[in-house]
C-alpha cells in the first residue's frame, strides 16, 4: 500500500504523522520525504546514510546552424520552455520538464539534450525504516521532476508512506498521484478549514480516496469536523493539543518513542485507513 500524508498548509503536523506511523509499523516500511525543497524527516531518525544519487534533467540545446525556426518544437511544448523567433529558437531551461519531445519532432535534428543537475536523492536506513528523500539544488525552479525521481525508488510489496509537500501546487499532485490512499492533516481553525477545502477539491479532481486527521484538538473549534460530516468525509483520527508532543518535536524526537501511550493511536489509524481502503475498493468493484 502507498499511503500519502498531505495538508493544505505547512505546520499542521503532517511530518509528525508520517514519522510516527512509520515508527509504529514493526515490519519493513519505506518513508519517502517528497518535500524536496525542505526535507526534514531525516532530522528525527538516527539513520545510516546508504547512498547519494545526483539527479539530472535533460535540457534542449539548439544548434543554430541547423535550425530554420520552423516552430514545431515551440508548438509542441506545453510549458513554453522553447520559443521560435523569426530566425532562431530560444530555450528557457527553468521551464523545461525534460520530456524530450522537442528533439523528437525537430525535422532537421537541430535539438540535442544536455544534462542539467537539479538535485540529489539520499537514502537512509533507520531500523525497519528505509528513508528516501530528494534535495533540490539551490536556484532550481521546479520540484516535480525530482519528486518523480524519488517515487521511482518505491519498492513493490513494501508498505510506503509519502510525506507530501504542503499546499495544492504541482509538487503536491506529483506526490499524490498513484497513491492508494491519502490522509489529510488539518487544524481545527477557520484557516485550517479553508486550506482543507482546497485540498479536498484537488483530491476529488485526482479521484483519490482520502480521509482527514484533525491535529491539535482543543485549540480551535469544530468546523473541520462539521465539514467532514456534511461532506461524508472519513474522520480518521483526532490528535489532542498536547504540549508534550510539541516538546518532543522541538527536541527532534518521535512522539511514540517519548510518549508510548500514543503508539496504539497510530496503529489504530493505520487499521482505519486499511479498512477505508478496503471499503473503497469494494465499492469500485461493485460499480463495474
Amino acid at each position: 500500500m502507498i499511503l500519502a500524508i498531505a495538508s493544505g498548509k505547512g505546520g499542521t503536523g503532517k511530518t509528525t504523522v508520517a514519522l510516527n506511523l512509520a515508527k509504529a509499523v514493526e515490519s519493513s516500511v519505506q518513508l519517502m520525504d517528497c518535500d524536496v525543497e525542505e526535507p526534514n524527516c531525516h532530522l528525527f531518525l538516527k539513520a545510516l546514510r546508504l547512498a547519494d544519487e545526483p539527479v539530472f534533467l535533460p535540457i534542449p540545446r539548439v544548434n543554430e546552424s541547423l535550425c530554420n525556426a520552423c516552430g514545431l518544437c515551440s508548438r509542441l511544448c506545453q510549458y513554453h520552455a522553447i520559443a521560435c523567433l523569426q530566425e532562431k529558437a530560444l530555450v528557457f531551461p527553468e521551464l523545461c520538464h525534460g520530456c524530450g519531445g522537442c528533439s523528437l519532432v525537430c525535422p532537421r535534428q537541430a535539438i540535442q539534450e544536455i544534462d542539467k543537475r537539479m538535485g540529489v536523492i539520499e537514502t537512509f536506513q533507520a531500523g525497519n525504516i528505509m528513508l528516501v528523500h530528494g534535495r533540490l539544488d539551490v536556484g532550481v525552479a521546479m520540484a516535480s521532476p525530482l519528486i518523480r525521481e524519488v517515487k521511482k525508488r518505491l519498492q513493490k510489496n513494501m508498505f510506503a508512506i509519502l510525506d507530501a509537500p504542503p499546499g495544492t501546487s504541482c509538487p503536491v499532485s506529483a506526490t499524490l498521484r498513484d497513491s492508494d490512499y491519502v490522509a489529510l492533516v488539518a487544524e481545527p481553525t477557520p484557516f485550517g478549514l479553508h486550506d482543507l477545502i482546497l485540498t479536498v477539491n484537488m483530491l476529488r479532481e485526482l479521484n483519490l480516496p482520502f480521509g482527514v486527521i484533525v491535529n491539535r484538538i482543543g485549540m480551535g473549534d469544530n468546523r473541520v469536523h462539521e465539514f467532514c460530516r456534511e461532506k461524508g468525509i472519513s474522520l480518521l483520527m483526532d490528535i489532542p493539543d498536547d504540549r508534550r508532543i510539541a516538546e518532543a518535536y522541538s527536541r527532534g524526537s518521535i512522539v511514540i518513542d517519548v510518549l508510548p501511550e500514543y503508539r496504539n493511536l497510530f496503529l489504530q489509524l493505520l487499521d482505519k485507513i486499511q479498512e477505508r481502503l478496503s471499503e473503497t475498493r469494494g465499492e469500485s468493484h461493485a460499480n463495474l
